[in-house]
């Protein structure tokens, strides 16, 4: 799979891009990243979100704040109304645009504050999604001028979450790169997002981004702040969160599906993830939705 720097265009009198993506098959993995901000609410459509070293479930109204340059994708499983399409409400705006906001209206200062923790990704409650939704739904067939003044009014809106969910561990891609190092670091995470169940092997990822091993960990590091391994682990240790809340399969047959041949290394490494083991995890969630 070949990664992508997506190129947002921004229409003619316009300041921002609103794209209303409707889908009849399905959302598909495409693994890629971009400089503006991205607000996406996802609608019609269940599947798992890949974001950073982040990988969850979505459901129907999703909703999900991005910093600029942080890998993602979203690939869909199925839809809940199967003669109507996926859709994706997808607003992006640039830092240049966003953040010098409250420089001009004082009252725009904890938007400034939210993108600010964007980085990693944050992930709404379903409470500030029901505030916003009608807003975000209507947006399409509003003239330019008023689906600026809605946008400003979501935004505000959901700076009154109280507990936004952080999704990927790090703010990865971040930082600004050189158009090679960027390109290379987009080949090691696609390939690595594309077979993290599988065994990873680092002369095989140092080939893939034309580097020597000793330089490709000094680039994954430089880009991630964590080492190859640690970020296949989250990758993986993600993935068994979903099956775990998702599905009854037995823990082994999932630390198998995975990538994990052994199952006590497969519970070590969960432990020091989530900081505490599958079986917890699992009866933790189960208890949380039928109280």
């Amino acid at each position: 799979m070949r990664p992508l720097l997506e190129k947002v265009t921004v229409a003619e009198g316009t300041s921002w891009t609103l794209l209303n993506r409707r889908l009849e098959t399905e959302i598909p993995f495409q693994w890629h990243h971009h400089p503006e901000y991205e607000l996406t609410l996802t609608l019609n459509s269940r599947g798992q979100r890949f974001i950073g070293d982040h990988i969850g479930s979505y459901d129907d109204g999703d909703l999900v704040l991005l910093g600029p340059n942080l890998p993602h994708t979203w690939c869909s499983a199925e839809k809940i109304d199967p003669e109507r399409p996926h859709v994706a409400l997808v607003m992006w705006f640039t830092p240049e645009w966003a953040e010098p906001l409250a420089d001009l209206l004082t009252e725009l200062a904890p938007v400034r504050a939210m993108l600010r923790g964007a980085g990693r990704g944050l992930a709404f409650s379903r409470e500030a999604i029901r505030e916003v939704r009608p807003a975000i739904e209507a947006m399409p067939d509003l003239p330019p001028d008023q689906r600026l003044l809605a946008l400003m009014q979501v935004l505000t809106a959901l700076t009154r979450d109280p507990a936004p969910q952080q999704l990927a561990s790090l703010a990865v891609g971040r930082s600004p790169a050189a158009p090679a190092d960027r390109q290379r670091i987009d080949r090691i995470l696609a390939h690595i997002h594309t077979h993290y169940q599988d065994e990873i092997s680092i002369p095989e990822l140092a080939g893939i981004a034309f580097l020597s091993v000793s330089a490709l960990h000094r680039l994954f590091r430089r880009h991630t702040n964590t080492t190859v391994m640690h970020y296949v682990a989250r990758l993986r240790v993600g993935e068994a969160c979903s099956l775990l809340i998702g599905t009854d399969r037995p823990i082994a047959h999932i630390a198998e599906a995975v990538g994990y041949s052994n199952l006590a290394n497969f519970n070590r490494q969960f432990r020091v993830i989530k900081m505490m083991t599958p079986r917890a995890f699992r009866a933790k969630f189960k208890a949380s939705n039928t109280a």
